[in-house]
Parts: C-alpha cells; structure tokens; sequence
C-alpha cells in the first residue's frame, strides 16, 4: 500500500486516518470486532479481492493493530487477531455504527446492534464527557495547543498550552 499524505500532517485525526481510513480498512476491523479471524473468512464475508485483503492485513499488522500467528491446518493458515492498539479503536467503531444507524438506517432497523454480554442490554451512545460524567457537545469545548504541539499549532490555538499538568490525558 503506498504511504498516506495525512502521516506527515502533525494532528493525531489526519494520522489515525493514515491508519485506518480507508474503507476496506474499517470493514476488516468491523470483522475482527465481529471475531472474524482467518483469511478466507475474512474474504468470504466482505467480499474483497484477495489481493486487495492482503494488502490490508499486512498494512493493519505492520501498524500493530492486528497481529498474525500461525494457525493448524492446511495451505499455511493464519489467524489475525486485534493487539491491544486494535481493540483501542472499538469506541471508534462503535461510535461510527451508532452514527450511521441514526443518520443512515433512519428507519430504527439497525442490522446489529451492541449489548453488554453480562446483561443483554444495549450499549449507551457514545459520548464526549466531562470528567464528572457529563456529556459534552461541540459548544462546550476548545481546542488548545497539546504537549506535541509545534509553532504552527501554537499559533493557530492560542500559543500556551491548556492541558493538565502532567500532559497526560483525563480519561
């Protein structure tokens, strides 16, 4: 797969989509989260040339988002499984399905939904909180200069940073 234009961009939105933004990409993830784990399942289920799948699991292994180990069997099985910096994209991907069954599957049928294992209950929407609890839109936010912040971003976002302390994130 040829390199990303976004990777040289200094945002984390324009480099994560260096990772995962193509669609292929997010559909490979969608069947990982589903459990899908061998090649042929993986083919089967979505539908891509294998050339094309290929290209996208090496690309999802070399970023560390799957992982790849040898599977029992004929023809040189192999098993892709979610790292822990895949299975870090579920609020992703759980936000995304939630947002295109609210503004695409506009008529309440959502082809899955997503329940608590333990309780059988629908999962929340995923939200923006504050760090009591609160959620938050796009009004009661501001973007200040982080602590991998250039010049540039400085300049952009009001030049001294306003983040904690420690530089560390509130989640």
């Amino acid at each position: 797969m040829r390199r990303s234009p976004l990777e040289n961009q200094v945002c984390s939105v324009a480099q994560a989509l260096g990772e995962l933004g193509e669609w292929w990409t997010l559909l490979i993830l969608r069947e990982a989260f589903f459990g899908t784990q061998r090649f042929t399942d993986f083919r089967d289920r979505l539908g891509v040339a294998p050339n094309i799948l290929s290209a996208r699991l090496n690309s999802l292994v070399k970023s560390g988002i799957l992982s790849c180990v040898a599977a029992p069997g004929r023809g040189n099985p192999r098993l892709y499984r979610l790292t822990e910096k895949g299975r870090d994209v579920l609020p992703v991907f759980i936000a995304l399905m939630q947002w295109g069954d609210r503004w695409i599957n506009r008529d309440g049928k959502a082809p899955v939904v997503v329940v608590e294992a333990a309780s059988g209950q629908i999962v929340e929407p995923v939200r923006v909180r504050a760090s009591d609890g609160r959620p938050l839109t796009a009004r009661d936010l501001r973007i200040v200069p982080g602590p991998g912040a250039g010049a540039d971003i400085r300049r952009r976002f009001g030049g001294a940073a306003n983040y904690p302390a420690t530089g560390e994130s509130t989640r």
